[in-house]
Formats: structure tokens, C-alpha cells, sequence
């Protein structure tokens, strides 16, 4: 997912193994993606994006970036919950003594920015592994960040999650779907689709179904536009407001399989 509970995990094992000096090979977990049909973004233009990093866990190549994050509140920022899992982090959060929140920063090697520690983490209870269903966790940020960098979150029934909407996905993930990182904050424009193209392209069967209850289908009709490994817990912007969280999916940019995002307003709580 991301590829089909693929991609997120994928992703992120591959930047483990990169930077032991390995070859990872495909695990078939939760989703970790990358933009792939996108183009460079100033974070002027997006400062509500951040990049999750562990650069004890994942290396210095890439500031240690293995998960993307939205801010939603000066001191909250919400990410995948499988961003958060052992097989990613290899232990528990508060394990990971590095564990940070980029913020501010397009090119995540480059200057300005900061860089700040999380003082807690809250893993959605209903998430569930196995079908990516719920795939959203809270990050508490130990300092706040600016409030220009907040972005506001779509009600549930709002006119921002209607199919044929237009949305933005952001990250730093694999921008061909064959390994090719970003170093530089990406976006690419899809649309919201109905919950129909993501109930055909994953009905179950021997992989993992579509639940329209917990999750929101976007992408490009014509594929090449997507998500990709390395991108997980990244936003789905429509109508300037957050609407979803990079979860899974099959391949990357596949006409016939479009990204499957988190479901924002079905999933946050009401208080955070």
C-alpha cells in the first residue's frame, strides 16, 4: 500500500536499508509515498507541511525524512499512524531519541526552518493495522509553531470532499515510483474521486478493501499523478482546507488505482 499497504512501509525500509548501505525488498505493510506528476513547491506557499525525521533511524541524506505531516494547530500536526508503527520506527515513539518535526523547510538539507522535538504522540485507538482503516496519529510538538502555519481542516460534508474536486497532495517521497527520492517538497494536482474507482480498484478478496466510512479516494483519471513511498501521513489539500492524509495504495500514478487517503474529518477527535 502506498503500494497496497506497500507503499508507506516500503518507502520507509527502503530509507532504512539506504542508509545501512543496503537493498531493502518489498514488504507488503502500510503505505510510505512520494509525489510522482508533481513539481518543486516554495513551503511559502504550503507552510503547514512538515516532514517527520529520524536521522539516527533513516540517515542524513535526506535530514532523516521518512514520513510526511500537516500542522493543524501550533502545537499539533497529524501524520499516518503507521508512520508511528515498530516496523517503521523500530521501537516505540518516545524511543527514538532524535524523533523531530521539520518545519519550514522546502529543501530538507537546506537553511531556515527549525527543527522541533515532539513531547507526545496519540495513535488513533480504532486505527487498524491490517486494513490501513483509522490511519491517523497526533503528534505534540514540544514549542509551538506560527499560526500562519495552521491549515484549517474540512467538516465532514463540506463541498471540498466532492468527487471531481480538485486537491493538492504534498511530500518529499519517490517522485517515479522506481526509488527516486525528493529533496525538495513536491505537490502534484489530483482530484477527489467517488468512493466508487477506489471500492473497484480495492474490493478486498486477497488485498485489503476500500472503506469509504474511514477513507477518500483521490487522484488523476488519467493517471501518472499521485502519491508514492514516502510520502505517508502527507496532506490532501482541496479548497484550501485538509481533507485527507497519505495512507495507501497500489503502484504509483496508476490510472486503475487511484490513492487512498486517510479520511480526516471521520477520523480526528473532536479535541486534541
Amino acid at each position: 500500500m502506498r503500494g497496497s499497504l506497500t507503499r508507506a512501509l516500503t518507502g520507509a525500509l527502503g530509507l532504512i536499508a539506504a542508509a545501512a548501505g543496503q537493498v531493502a525488498t518489498a514488504v507488503p505493510v502500510a503505505a510510505d509515498s512520494v509525489v510522482v506528476g508533481g513539481r518543486q513547491v516554495q513551503i511559502s506557499d504550503a507552510p503547514w507541511v512538515v516532514a517527520l525525521s529520524s536521522r539516527d533511524r533513516f540517515g542524513g541524506t535526506r535530514a532523516g525524512q521518512f514520513c510526511g505531516g500537516v500542522v493543524v494547530a501550533p502545537t499539533k500536526v497529524l501524520t499516518a499512524a503507521h508512520c508511528l508503527g515498530r516496523e517503521v520506527l523500530g521501537g516505540e515513539p518516545w524511543e527514538v531519541r532524535d524523533f523531530v518535526v521539520i518545519a519550514g523547510r522546502a529543501a530538507l538539507r537546506g537553511q531556515g526552518g527549525q527543527e522541533v522535538r515532539i513531547s507526545d504522540t496519540w495513535v488513533n485507538p480504532d486505527y487498524d493495522p491490517t486494513t490501513n482503516s483509522g490511519d491517523l496519529a497526533v503528534l505534540t510538538l514540544r514549542s509551538p509553531l506560527p499560526q500562519s502555519y495552521v491549515i484549517g481542516v474540512a467538516p465532514a460534508g463540506d463541498a471540498a470532499y466532492a468527487p471531481g474536486t480538485a486537491a493538492d497532495v504534498y511530500g518529499w517521497g519517490d517522485t517515479t515510483g522506481n526509488g527516486t527520492y525528493a529533496s525538495t517538497l513536491r505537490t502534484a494536482r489530483v482530484q477527489v474521486l467517488p468512493d466508487s474507482a477506489c471500492e473497484r480498484a480495492y474490493p478486498g478478496g486477497f488485498g485489503v478493501p476500500y472503506r469509504s466510512d474511514t477513507m477518500l479516494c483521490a487522484g488523476d483519471p488519467q493517471g501518472g499523478r499521485d502519491a508514492c513511498q514516502g510520502d505517508s501521513g502527507g496532506p490532501l489539500v482541496a479548497k484550501g482546507l485538509l481533507v485527507g492524509l497519505v495512507s495507501w495504495g497500489s503502484g504509483c500514478g496508476q490510472a486503475e488505482n487511484p490513492g487512498v487517503y486517510t479520511r480526516v474529518s471521520a477520523v480526528l477527535p473532536t479535541r486534541f
